[in-house]
Formats: C-alpha cells, sequence, structure tokens
C-alpha cells in the first residue's frame, strides 16, 4: 500500500512540474519510472550490435557511399547490357566515365595480369602507364603463343586477309608486354584496328607528350566457356591532371563485318545473305537476345572458308623491319618512309611478316616488304 501510495504521489508531482514547465519531455516520466522498477535497458541505436560488440550480420551501419570509393565490377557488364553490333567498333560505358577508384588513382607505375582460367583464358590486365614502362628493346616476334580459339584462317574481304590477329590487351607500345599469354587473345583484326588501336594510340602519345601517368585497364568478355571473347572494356584515366587529357570507358566488338564467328571454337565463315538479313532484322527490332554462335539462321553448315592447316609462320624468315606504331604499318629498314617517322612512333621489329601481319600491321606501300 505504501508503495502504490508513493507512486500516485510521484506521479502527481511530476504533473504538476510539467504544468509548471520544468520539464519538457514526457520520456523523462517513463525514465523515472521505469528507474523506479530497475528498468535500465536502453532503447537500442541504429547500430545494432551483438555481445561482442560488432554489428549484427545483416545489420551493418548504412553509410552513403560516393562515387570514388565504389569498387569497380567489370564482371557485372554482360552483353544483355551492351547493344548489338552494328557497324560501330566499340560503344562507351558509364558514360565514358571509367570506374577507377580513388586508390587506384594514388598507385604509383604498376601492370598487372591475371591468371589464365581454367580454359586458358586471359583475365583482367591493368597498368599505370608512364615512360618508365614503356618498351626500350625492339620487339620479337610472338608467333609461338597461341590464345585460345585461335585459327589461321583467310578472307579476302578482310583487310590483309587474315581474320585472327594476337591482341594485346595492353598495347606493347605501352608497357613493352610482348609474348605474354596473359595479355594476348584471339581478335578480330577489326577489333585490333578499328576498336582498339585509336585508344592505344592515344594513351601512348599523351604519356610521352606530358610525362604524366594514365590509368589503363582492359577486361576481356566471355561468354560461359567460349574460347574467343565477345569484345574488351577498355577504361583510361589521365591521372596528373584528372581525366582532362585520357578518360574513356568503352567496349570494344570482337567482331569482323561480314563474318559470322562461332565464339566456342573460334571457327568462322562468310556470311549468307539470310545471315545478313536477320542480323540486320536483330538491329532493327532492338533485340537483347544473341543469336545462336556461329549459325544464326538455323541454316546448318555454310561453306567454309580457306584454312591453313600448318603453321605459316613457322615456315617463314626472320626479318628486321621498321614499325611505325602510330600509323600501324612496317617497312624495310631502307625504306625512305623511315627517315621521316618521328623517334616516338618509330620501332625496330625482329621477327616475321606473318607475326606483324597478324598483329594487325599493314605492309608499306612503297617498299612493300
Amino acid at each position: 500500500m505504501k508503495k502504490t501510495a508513493f507512486l500516485r504521489l510521484l506521479s502527481l508531482l511530476l504533473c504538476i512540474f510539467l504544468l509548471m514547465g520544468t520539464l519538457t519531455s514526457c520520456d523523462l516520466l517513463d525514465s523515472v519510472l521505469g528507474g523506479f522498477f530497475g528498468q535500465t535497458e536502453e532503447e537500442p541505436d541504429n547500430d545494432k550490435k551483438d555481445g561482442s560488440g560488432l554489428p549484427l550480420k545483416g545489420e551493418e551501419c548504412q553509410t552513403e557511399e560516393t562515387d570514388n570509393d565504389k569498387k569497380d565490377d567489370q564482371s557485372s557488364v554482360t552483353l544483355a547490357s551492351i547493344p548489338p553490333f552494328t557497324d560501330k567498333a566499340y560503344v562507351a560505358l558509364n558514360g565514358n566515365q571509367p570506374n577507377f577508384t580513388d586508390a587506384d588513382k594514388k598507385r604509383g607505375a604498376f601492370e598487372e595480369f591475371a591468371e589464365l582460367d581454367s580454359l586458358g583464358r586471359c583475365g583482367v590486365t591493368f597498368a599505370n602507364v608512364c615512360k618508365e614502362l614503356m618498351p626500350t628493346e625492339a620487339r620479337e616476334s610472338i608467333g609461338a603463343v597461341k590464345p585460345t580459339g585461335w585459327q589461321t584462317v583467310k578472307y579476302d574481304i578482310v583487310d590483309g586477309k587474315y581474320l585472327y590477329n594476337r591482341c594485346h590487351l595492353i598495347g606493347f607500345q605501352l608497357t613493352g608486354e610482348n609474348a605474354n599469354k596473359q595479355n594476348l587473345i584471339t581478335g578480330t583484326r577489326y577489333l585490333n584496328i578499328d576498336g582498339m588501336l585509336g585508344f592505344e594510340n592515344l594513351v601512348a602519345d599523351y604519356v610521352k607528350e606530358t610525362g604524366n601517368h594514365v590509368l589503363y585497364r582492359v577486361t576481356p568478355i566471355f561468354v560461359g566457356n567460349e574460347l574467343v571473347a565477345r569484345g574488351v572494356v577498355m577504361e583510361g584515366w589521365s591521372v596528373e591532371d584528372n581525366g582532362e587529357g585520357v578518360c574513356f570507358n568503352v567496349f570494344a566488338y570482337n567482331n569482323q563485318p561480314g563474318i559470322t564467328i562461332d565464339y566456342k571454337t573460334g571457327e568462322s565463315h562468310l556470311m549468307t545473305e539470310a545471315e545478313k538479313q536477320a542480323v540486320q532484322e536483330a538491329i532493327d527490332l532492338s533485340k537483347t537476345e544473341e543469336e545462336p554462335a556461329g549459325d544464326p539462321t538455323g541454316e546448318g553448315e555454310q561453306p567454309a572458308p580457306e584454312t591453313e592447316q600448318t603453321d605459316p609462320a613457322a615456315e617463314e624468315e626472320t626479318e628486321t623491319f621498321i614499325l611505325n606504331t602510330s600509323k600501324h604499318t612496317f617497312h624495310l629498314p631502307t625504306c625512305s618512309s623511315v627517315k621521316q617517322m618521328s623517334d616516338k612512333n618509330k620501332q625496330e621489329y625482329t621477327g616475321t611478316r606473318l607475326d606483324l601481319l597478324e598483329e594487325g600491321y599493314s605492309p608499306c606501300g612503297s617498299c612493300k616488304p
């Protein structure tokens, strides 16, 4: 009875204090009464914790993440998110903004190459390109490297005839990596020249002219267990000027106009009229699904192109050529054009003519090497 009477008196006094403006929150009443009964448990805050004092699993504190703090995730790039190939060698991604983090931008010179996967395919290649990484020795042959899906095949409609080049993910002119299996994929001449070369030259010229660094990452995109990449994601960012000199994020298509490629094996054939029509209809209807690789019309086997059964590079003699890395042409050392080249674009190469053709270089029209 005494306890009950005391409680009533206490409540009456609190109400009087509230009316007089002495207390400003009814929460105080709950606190006082709770303390009277020995209840000391506090209301949990937003940082829910278990007995260890760490946030509970799945209920971590939510903090706002800035764009620069977000981790890049090129693995999220899928063909479903990329427009079907038409007549453009590449398409911009993410508003042409690369996905480098602040931590990436603070790194010094480096080059990294992912280990080959269980199928022998290349992964992400990443470098902070600068003058100290650029090649200082003559380029050598890479004919011994056979990337996954490699086929030695020729078509008259392809410039230089050879459909496939041994494509450097990070171009030799940028870091001097040449016969590196972790840096070479089976790529069409169209990918090598029309898709990738312009961006490689942009980075190389910028670094040579300014002495600055460029973050440069190339990610091949494979589908399932296919041996030939559907294309590559290329990102570039000039560090010292915060992207003013170099800034891009593109997907370059590993296609060749007029040719149908089976990306599972690397086999190919000339497109039939029915296939060309099917591709055009797919583009017009903005279909996102890929046509079945190698036979989009379902008409069965197509005539096979001229295919070499042996490696022609092994039959050619090694020679010395002079490369114009800007125009992607090769010359005899005695060619008059060699004297007109700027030193930054001139490079001596020892290897076979076929290797150069497969790497996307074109022979000089004057000296005809």
